[in-house]
């Protein structure tokens, strides 16, 4: 098994070598500087603006059907450098794309009476400064694009390190696209290399108007720093309920699927379960039947000990610190590495711990599932608040009771809150689409319209009420 591992990688970083060759040069949107990617964000968005919403939906009908007609390739791509994930479900995002809201969303209010007509316009910031995770480098692009587009602004890029090249490739795509069919350039673009200055660089640049940082709390604590409005989606933890009503055949599968897509890269995505403890030995039951594997707590420790580090605050506490070796990577090689065998195609591996384990209190990003027993649903959802930490992000309850979903639902004040199906389907139809989703700041899943500014006009047509 390792040695396949080591085959696969050896291709993937022959695959990555060869599109740094044919795209780190430079074109279709990547530049040399930022100020070059400012200044030609900037030139497109004077282009953009004046078109009408029938051109700027063109614009992101062909984003739409880049990442639709590639998104295989694309999601190789993205493995293979991020090496985080899975190809499949990198694939399935990026085909989802087709669901974020575009040139459509955009909306005109009007009001008038005897004195006159108003018009609430919302019209576009400019050149966007957008910084992409290296989960979902081009997903984020491309749903982030959508947006800016509809709404008349343009983008410059700050890819993370570790999803550059695929981030170049997917950028150049679209630009080439739209420069064809439309006949603007440049309307998304970055610079070549991505790193800690350049980011700094767009955050400070005079002629990027407004932020949109997706990513951890020290990239957002730097944009918030520019002085600029700064969209913010950052960290979550979501915690997940399953109370004594819950059909617990179904409850299993949702979160298995929701806790195993991508390998849990997911923002969303069920990261720490409380059962209620009458039903908590048939919940993991239904759990090993669902076909995801339980670890023992030998395995748990080992598994522990291996993908955390710890340090002290001397006053005797050790805090967790995720360390990378297991993020994103497939559950046979977490099952591996604690001398675990697991059959052919484990999504998911979960085990018992308790509400202190670092499992449960960080958000550590693999398909390692942490499962608590509780004395009710209050305790559960008072311990699903603590685990949050207060990002209201995401929460999910599997539970036939509607008053214990509403109570779980008010306390968690989360901006995503679902009951009895994955995490998934908060994105899903029949809502819609974002790789943004801006909860420290209050935003919520991103439109068009979150990236507007109100301009109203007013025309007089008789006598002015005097104030």
């Amino acid at each position: 098994m390792t040695a396949n591992r080591e085959l696969i990688q050896a291709i993937a970083d022959e695959v990555i070598a060869r599109i740094g060759q044919q795209f780190g040069a430079g074109g279709d949107g990547v530049f040399e500087t930022v100020g070059q990617a400012v200044q030609a964000a900037a030139a497109a968005q004077r282009r953009v603006a004046a078109m009408g919403l029938e051109d700027r939906e063109r614009m992101n009908a062909i984003i739409r059907r880049i990442c639709h007609d590639n998104a295989d390739e694309l999601a190789r791509i993205e493995l293979a450098e991020t090496k985080i994930g899975r190809a499949d479900h990198k694939a399935a995002k990026l085909r989802n794309i087709r669901m974020v809201l575009g040139a459509k969303a955009m909306q005109t209010e009007a009001s008038s009476d005897a004195s006159g007509l108003c018009l609430v316009e919302h019209a576009p910031w400019g050149v966007i400064g957008m910084v992409l995770p290296a989960t979902h480098s081009v997903p984020t692009m491309a749903s982030n694009a959508i947006n800016i587009l509809a709404a008349g602004n343009t983008a410059v890029f700050s890819p993370h390190p570790a999803g550059v090249k695929v981030a170049a490739r997917g950028l150049q795509m679209f630009n080439r696209e739209i420069q064809k069919e439309l006949s603007v350039a440049n309307v998304l673009t970055m610079a070549r290399e991505a790193t800690i200055q350049n980011a700094e660089q767009i955050f400070q640049h005079p002629d990027v108007a407004l932020l949109c940082v997706t990513g951890g709390p020290a990239v957002v604590k730097a944009a918030m720093k520019s002085g600029k409005r700064v969209i913010a989606a950052g960290p979550g933890n979501p915690p997940v309920v399953v109370d004594e009503t819950a059909d617990l055949d179904a409850a299993a599968k949702a979160i298995i699927q929701g806790a195993s897509f991508d390998n849990n890269l997911l923002c969303i995505g069920e990261k720490e379960v409380f059962v209620v403890a009458s039903v908590a030995d048939a919940f993991l039951e239904c759990m090993r039947r669902a076909g995801a594997v339980q670890l023992d707590a030998r395995a748990i420790e080992s598994l522990t000990n291996a993908a955390f580090t710890f340090t002290d605050d001397g006053k005797g506490a050790r805090h967790p610190h995720v360390k990378r070796d297991f993020i994103g990577k497939d559950a046979a090689v977490l099952a591996e590495a604690v001398g675990v065998g697991v059959p052919a195609g484990t999504d998911l591996l979960f085990g018992e711990t308790t509400e202190d384990h670092p499992f449960v209190q960080e958000e550590q990003m693999m398909p390692f599932l942490p499962v608590v027993r509780v004395r009710d649903v209050d305790a559960a959802i008072q311990a699903s608040v603590r685990a949050e930490h207060g990002y209201r992000h995401t929460a999910m309850i599997h539970s036939r009771n509607l008053e214990n979903a509403t109570k779980m639902a008010r306390a968690m004040n989360a901006t995503l809150f679902v009951q009895n199906a994955p995490c998934f389907a908060s994105l899903n139809v029949p809502s819609y689409l974002s790789h943004s989703i801006a909860t420290p700041t209050g935003e919520g899943v991103t439109t068009p319209m979150t990236f507007t500014r109100q301009r109203r006009i007013v025309i007089g047509g008789g006598a002015l009420r005097i104030l």
